[in-house]
């Protein structure tokens, strides 16, 4: 595994997400309510909007375009109109860092 940090846990505050670019690849961190953290792919797989400017319910993030929903713990489609899933990556918490492998 390679593990990269891309962000701290104030920047991501809880029920929201955060974009950050990984090598130019935007990715989405996730910060429930119930305080765990997930990473995703941040552009929707419908229309090519950023994920992380839409909300979070739950585990469920929502596109701000058309409504598509996607579970964050496994980018599972929730909600059309998407029906392509989303690519996750693991998280680690350390201390204040948030890591994902990535192993691209």
């Amino acid at each position: 595994m390679a593990w990269r940090q891309v962000a701290t846990r104030d920047q991501v505050p809880a029920g929201t997400g955060f974009r950050v670019e990984v090598d130019g690849h935007p990715v989405a961190i996730w910060h429930t309510e119930g305080g765990e953290f997930f990473a995703t792919d941040d552009t929707c797989t419908h229309a090519q909007a950023s994920l992380s400017e839409g909300g979070l319910e739950g585990y469920l993030c929502i596109c701000p375009r058309h409504g598509a929903r996607f579970d964050v713990r496994t980018g599972a489609v929730r909600a059309l109109p998407a029906v392509v899933p989303l690519r996750t990556y693991p998280v680690r918490v350390e201390g204040d860092a948030i890591l994902i492998d990535w192993t691209d």
